[in-house]
């Protein structure tokens, strides 16, 4: 019997798949779920025919500078990769692989609720019914924002977006605006009534509520800076289940003090696990701990989706979602 191929996961996954993968490969575990160090990184990769790594592992140059590299392919869990330098996975000729589209629909149910719960005042409401402070129902008790028929800016209009905009417009009556460098199908505008703006500045001085669907990394790194953030609607609120980096949170901090912008939540944080200490104190603020695709259904898609991608590779056949 010929010997099973090491893969090295790099946080523990649903235990489902775990099970799956091991009954394929001779598979690496993260025992007590921490984060890995450059060097732990970096011996997986001398240990294993495959890493698996996800948002929270950086696989940048100096990972991947290391002397024996053993693994000939990133299995992404995850549909973003700029966590992984792709100049350097080609230098090592590495094979990496993501998992889009399995996401989609948990990422846009908690684009939603996020955009929902700050409108609404939820997280405040909930803090202040826990802490014994809820007097009884009055006519000005908590007023907030409705949703129902405002507007709503996306900033990208890709699989997660566009299934933001159905939520949106069909169950809440949202019109729909949308700025992205790709244009996409007429299909896909029709089916929300979409409406394309030619400038991210454009989009944001119409929208209510924007939305922000863009990929992270150096192109997008603080797109959202002050002018930016100071360019939206006064009473507007900002919704991030991208990358944190997307947003200056300095800068998101200073324009939600002075009150330009009613309110902000986030699933997504510029330098995670960290959160910017002013945000974590603002009331109007609904801080999610990067849940987007967090439910048992999608991670163990997600899993699954990686799997595919391993067979592939190790049977000779291209992996279906090769990025690099």
């Amino acid at each position: 019997m010929s010997k099973k191929h090491v893969v090295t996961l790099t946080r523990r996954w649903p235990g489902e798949v775990e099970a799956h993968l091991a009954e394929l490969y001779d598979v690496h575990l993260n025992g007590d779920d921490h984060p890995l160090s450059v060097a732990e990184l970096q011996g997986a990769l001398a240990e294993s025919d495959a890493l698996c790594p996800t948002v929270s592992d950086r696989i940048d140059a100096e990972v991947l500078e290391t002397e024996s590299c053993r693994a000939r392919i990133l299995g992404n869990f995850g549909v973003g990769f700029n966590h992984i330098d792709l100049k350097a996975t080609r230098r090592r000729e590495l094979v990496v692989t993501n998992t889009p589209e399995v996401l989609t629909d948990c990422t846009a149910d908690l684009a939603m609720a996020l955009l929902l719960a700050a409108a609404r005042r939820l997280g405040e409401g909930e803090r202040c019914l826990r802490a014994g402070q809820w007097g009884g129902w009055r006519p000005t008790h908590m007023l907030a924002t409705r949703v129902s028929g405002k507007t709503l800016g996306l900033v990208g209009f890709g699989r997660i977006a566009r299934a933001v905009a159905r939520r949106a417009h069909h169950g809440f009556g949202m019109r729909i605006l949308f700025h992205d460098p790709q244009s996409p199908s007429p299909e896909a505008m029709a089916e929300v009534q979409a409406e394309a703006r030619d400038s991210l500045e454009t989009l944001l001085a119409e929208a209510d509520f924007v939305s922000l669907h863009c990929p992270g990394g150096k192109q997008t790194r603080h797109l959202m800076n002050a002018d930016r953030l100071n360019h939206m609607q006064r009473g507007a609120f900002l919704i991030n289940t991208a990358r944190g980096d997307v947003v200056d949170e300095a800068a998101l901090v200073e324009v939600l003090r002075k009150g330009h912008l009613a309110g902000a939540g986030l699933d997504v944080y510029e330098q995670e696990p960290r959160v910017h200490p002013e945000l974590v104190h603002m009331e109007q603020v609904l801080l999610a701990p990067h849940l987007g695709s967090a439910s048992r259904e999608t991670r163990v898609a997600m899993g699954m989706r990686v799997l595919s991608n391993l067979q592939a590779f190790f049977e000779g056949r291209p992996p279906p979602d090769r990025v690099a």
